[in-house]
């Protein structure tokens, strides 16, 4: 299991996925994976943020943030 899967946790129908890349100027950058469905009728959407954060868990924290409020969005 890679280190991101480790991080997933399922809202519904929905499978987030946060994670955080190291960035040239040392800082992190989020983004979060939301799935929906299986096989051929799979949806994912993956939002990259523009903010960037000083450490690797702040930066999974606000992309974990975005991902339930996203999933809230669409489910209301």
């Amino acid at each position: 299991m890679s280190p991101h899967h480790a991080l997933s946790f399922s809202i519904g129908s929905f499978l987030v996925t946060p994670s955080a890349r190291a960035t040239d100027t040392g800082d992190f950058a989020p983004s979060v994976s939301i799935r929906r469905g299986s096989g051929t009728g799979t949806h994912d959407k993956v939002f990259r943020f523009t903010r960037r954060f000083p450490s690797h868990a702040r930066a999974i924290a606000y992309a974990i943030r975005e991902g339930r409020a996203e999933v809230a969005s669409v489910r209301t």
